[in-house]
């Protein structure tokens, strides 16, 4: 019996616009397993991306009001649903997608078994569900000049200032690498979350609140860290993921495909100056996806490999790099919302 309800839980996941399929081995049950009772998995079942007050999903599961409403806000402190709360007003609650959601919502909940199960299941769950990019990467700052037109939504520096709340909490990728002793030594508080977001990582302590100054100082540390910049695939993004290619589940499963820049959604690409390179291989070092080496003393771009991050660009001594537009045809069109953002991932998946 209790299986059964990790399977009906299983395919309610995937049923979501970002998806969570079945494998032959099993392991995105032993995830569910691990995450939720029974009797959570249950209630889960009658959760939609639409947030509904406790009342409305208890008469849905039949259970008792007073019950659903405990039940449910334990589920979303330990970050397997999502709650709404604003002043004045009874919270409400809607699904989680696995990833972007429980997966990361789990930061502080994590073990070696899960872990190892989540190491086990990303690939197929890349493979399977990422049929159009749930994330976008934009340049690091000093790798734009003043002569790129830049729209606000690549600018991560506007991002952040278009927000009134900030949060920064754990990086999971960082943290279980650390716990498995295979982690890098970047700092691990860095995931920068934004708005009614923030409310959520407050409310069960998945971060600490931070104000514009400590923001901008976390996005200088971007460049100097090597970081990738990932804010949710939204013109009005709720998040920035500084993420580094060891670590970050994302980047190391689109650095296995042999064109990342086509699992990416990005404005920008890095172009060579072949005449004043020098061969250094700073940029090389530098770079997340392999998109870079050295040949015959100068550097060669595979741009099927350049996401567009511009690491590359801010370390190289004599300017021989440079980001450059797409061409139009080749620009990404980024959503207004998240809610759109999940829409034309369900419609790419069939599930809308």
């Amino acid at each position: 019996m209790s299986l059964d309800i990790y399977r009906k839980l299983a395919q309610h996941l995937d049923d979501l616009p970002a998806g969570f399929p079945s494998t032959e081995s099993g392991v995105e049950l032993r995830i569910l397993r691990r995450l939720f009772t029974p009797e959570n998995a249950e209630l889960a079942l009658h959760l939609t991306l639409f947030p509904e007050e406790a009342e409305v999903i208890a008469s849905r599961a039949e259970i008792d009001p007073e019950e659903a409403a405990q039940r449910l806000e334990k589920m979303a402190k330990k970050g397997l649903i999502y709650s709404i709360q604003r002043d004045g007003m009874l919270p409400k609650y809607r699904a989680n997608q696995y990833i972007v959601g429980i997966w990361e919502f789990s930061v502080n909940n994590l073990d070696l078994g899960l872990i190892q199960d989540m190491d086990e299941y990303f690939p197929s769950l890349f493979h399977e569900a990422w049929k159009v990019p749930q994330l976008r990467t934009i340049p690091v700052g000093r790798s734009l000049t003043p002569q790129h037109e830049v729209l606000p939504y690549e600018q991560a520096e506007e991002l952040v200032r278009a927000q009134n709340k900030f949060v920064v909490a754990p990086c999971i990728c960082r943290r279980e690498h650390a716990m498995v002793e295979k982690g890098c030594d970047r700092p691990e508080e860095t995931c920068l979350v934004f708005g009614t977001a923030a409310d959520y990582y407050l409310r069960n302590g998945l971060g600490r609140l931070i104000d514009l100054e400590e923001t901008l100082e976390i996005l200088d540390l971007a460049e100097k860290a090597g970081f990738v910049l990932q804010p949710s695939n939204a013109k009005k993004a709720v998040n920035i993921c500084l993420c580094c290619g060891c670590c970050c589940q994302v980047l190391k499963n689109i650095k296995r495909h042999p064109k990342p820049a086509s699992m990416v959604s990005s404005p920008f690409v890095a172009a060579v100056n072949l005449d004043t390179c020098e061969g250094c291989g700073d940029c090389v070092d530098r770079c997340q996806m392999e998109a870079l080496e050295l040949d015959d003393n100068t550097v060669a771009l595979d741009v099927d490999r350049c996401i567009g991050c511009g690491l590359c660009i801010t370390t190289c001594p004599t300017e021989s790099l440079a980001m450059v537009r797409k061409p139009e045809s080749e620009q990404p069109e980024v959503p207004r919302n998240m809610i759109e953002a999940a829409m034309k991932l369900g419609q790419a998946r069939g599930k809308l």
